[in-house]
């Protein structure tokens, strides 16, 4: 069986802060941010 993962909030966007190398935060339904090392986020 699948995880359930949580869709992504606002606060959770709001909060997510760079790091040394880019990352990504999924909400499950194929939604993906992308933060990058200098503070973007796509």
């Amino acid at each position: 069986m699948p995880k359930r993962v949580a869709p992504l909030s606002d606060i959770q966007v709001k909060n997510a802060k760079p790091k040394d190398t880019e990352y990504k935060l999924s909400d499950g339904g194929g939604l993906l941010l992308l933060v990058t090392p200098s503070g973007g986020k796509f």
